[in-house]
C-alpha cells in the first residue's frame, strides 16, 4: 500500500505493478499523446458557398427553431448578443447548440437540450441558428463552427469543451461532466485540496474514491453520472473528482500517482491509498468500491 502523508515535501507514487488492475468492458483513455479525442458521427455538414452563404446537406423540415415554452434556451442573434450572454453567464456553465434550420440532427437533439435546460438551473443555455442571418454566420465563422449539430461549453467566456453529431445521453453526460457544482462529489483543483480531504476524514476513517480524469476524456464524461449518483447513495464514502489538465499542480499530482491512462479512480482510507480502478466500467467500479467497504464481491 502506498502511504500519502506529506505529498508535498515526499512525492508518492503508486506501483501499479503491487496493485491488480481491473480491465474494463469500456475502452479507457490515455492522456499522454493527446488531450482530446472525440468521434464526430451524425452530424450535417456546413459549407459557405461563394455568397458566404451557408447551405446543409440535409432536407429535414425546419422544425429547430425556439419555441415560447423553451424559456430557459435563449436564442442569440449576433456576436454581440452572444458575447454578452457568456459574460453575463460569469462562472455558470453555458451550453451552446449550433443548429441549421434543415439540419434533421438539429430537430432530433434540440428537445433534449430543452428538457435538460428545465432540470439545470445553474447551467446556461444557448441557441444559435446558423443560417439564420448573415449575423449568425459571422458569429459561425468566428467560432469555426463547420457541421451542425455543434455543441460547445463554455465557463468565464473561455471555451472549455466541443462536441459534434453527440447524441442524449452525450449530451446530458456532458452537461453534468463539465457543470457539476453542486452534487455530493468534492472538486479537488490542486495537490493541497487532497491533503485536506484526506486529512477531514481520517478521524472518521471513510474511504475516499477520487475520480481522477481530464477534461476531454470521453470514458472519464461516460462515466461521472454513475459516481454522481454514487455520491448521493452511499453516505458512509467520500466522492472526490480532479481533472489532471486543470493545472500544473493537478497534472503533477497525476504523475506522482502513476495515473497512466484515466479515468482512474483512486481508492483512499486513513491517508493510505489502498488501491485503484482504471477504466470507465459502471459495475466494475460499484464492484470495487463496495470491495473495498468490506462487502465480498465475486466476479
Amino acid at each position: 500500500m502506498a502511504t500519502i502523508t506529506n505529498l508535498l515535501s515526499k512525492p508518492l507514487a503508486s506501483d501499479l505493478s503491487s496493485i491488480p488492475k481491473i480491465t474494463s468492458i469500456c475502452p479507457h483513455a490515455s492522456f499522454l499523446p493527446s488531450f482530446v479525442t472525440r468521434p464526430r458521427p451524425f452530424s450535417t455538414k456546413l459549407e459557405s458557398s461563394r455568397s458566404g452563404r451557408f447551405i446543409t446537406k440535409a432536407t429535414a423540415a425546419p422544425k429547430t427553431k425556439k419555441a415560447p415554452s423553451d424559456e430557459r434556451v435563449k436564442q442569440v442573434h449576433s456576436i454581440e448578443e452572444f458575447d454578452e450572454a457568456l459574460k453575463s453567464a460569469k462562472n455558470k456553465l453555458v451550453v451552446v447548440e449550433y443548429a441549421a434550420s434543415h439540419s434533421k440532427q438539429s430537430s432530433k437533439i434540440y428537445p433534449f437540450m430543452v428538457e435538460l435546460s428545465r432540470t439545470c438551473n445553474d447551467v446556461e443555455f444557448l441557441l444559435v441558428m446558423g443560417d439564420e442571418s448573415e449575423q449568425t454566420k459571422e458569429l459561425c465563422k468566428r467560432e469555426k463552427i463547420e457541421q451542425v449539430p455543434h455543441f460547445s461549453f463554455y465557463k468565464s467566456m473561455e471555451l472549455i469543451h466541443e462536441e459534434e453529431g453527440i447524441g442524449p445521453d452525450q449530451l446530458m453526460g456532458d452537461v453534468l461532466y463539465y457543470g457539476d457544482n453542486h452534487s455530493a462529489v468534492v472538486q479537488l483543483h490542486c495537490r493541497e485540496d487532497v491533503e485536506k480531504l484526506i486529512e477531514d476524514h481520517k478521524a472518521d476513517h471513510k474511504l475516499i474514491v477520487l475520480d481522477v480524469g481530464l477534461k476531454h476524456c470521453g470514458p472519464c464524461v461516460k462515466v461521472y453520472p454513475t459516481v454522481i449518483k454514487l455520491s448521493r447513495q452511499m453516505d458512509t464514502v467520500v466522492f472526490a473528482r480532479m481533472n489532471g489538465d486543470e493545472n500544473d499542480s493537478c497534472m503533477q499530482f497525476l504523475k506522482d500517482m502513476d495515473v497512466i491512462e484515466v479515468p482512474t479512480f483512486l481508492f483512499i482510507r486513513d491517508g493510505e491509498i489502498c488501491g485503484r480502478y482504471v477504466g470507465s466500467g459502471k459495475g466494475e467500479l460499484i464492484g470495487e468500491i463496495l470491495r473495498y467497504q468490506g462487502v465480498r464481491v465475486t466476479y
